[in-house]
């Protein structure tokens, strides 16, 4: 009961002050960036033999821009343009599409996987960071083949 009474007897701008302070304390709770996005393209079936493109559209929600090292790792071995390693800058307003030909007569799994590094001389003046969280992503698809 005498919590009612100091909430009623309590002045209008105080209760206003409480309110505000709440709604900015929920407010920077819900601020959750992430820190790598990725979307895989590629076909779902192939022909024996037959080289198909995968393509990985990565971005990142982060202010600040972040160095990645994207690859491949497959089900079965696969050698080629499909075992390069791309290392470069990924910064909130300039995503990243990077592609691979597979060529494969088999079955497979592919798994695009993007890693948050650190190194030196990739982003422009050296400026970027590491999250403590999420920094590491990987979309699995399946390639078919006929």
């Amino acid at each position: 009961m005498c919590a009612f009474q100091l909430l009623f007897g309590a002045s209008s701008a105080t209760l206003l002050l409480v309110q505000c302070l709440q709604l900015g304390i929920s407010g920077a709770q819900e601020d959750t960036r992430k820190s790598l996005i990725a979307n895989v393209q590629m076909p779902k079936e192939a022909k024996a033999g037959e080289v198909i493109t995968l393509k990985l559209k990565v971005q990142t929600e982060l202010r600040e821009c972040v160095v990645i090292k994207a690859y491949l790792k497959s089900s079965k071995p696969i050698e080629g343009a499909f075992n390069y390693k791309y290392t470069t800058c990924l910064c909130k307003d300039y995503p990243r599409t990077l592609s691979w030909d597979i060529h494969t007569n088999n079955t497979l799994q592919v798994a695009a996987v993007v890693d948050i590094i650190q190194e030196k001389n990739i982003c422009p003046k050296d400026d970027a960071v590491i999250p403590i969280k999420g920094g590491r992503i990987a979309k699995i698809s399946t390639l078919f083949i006929k």
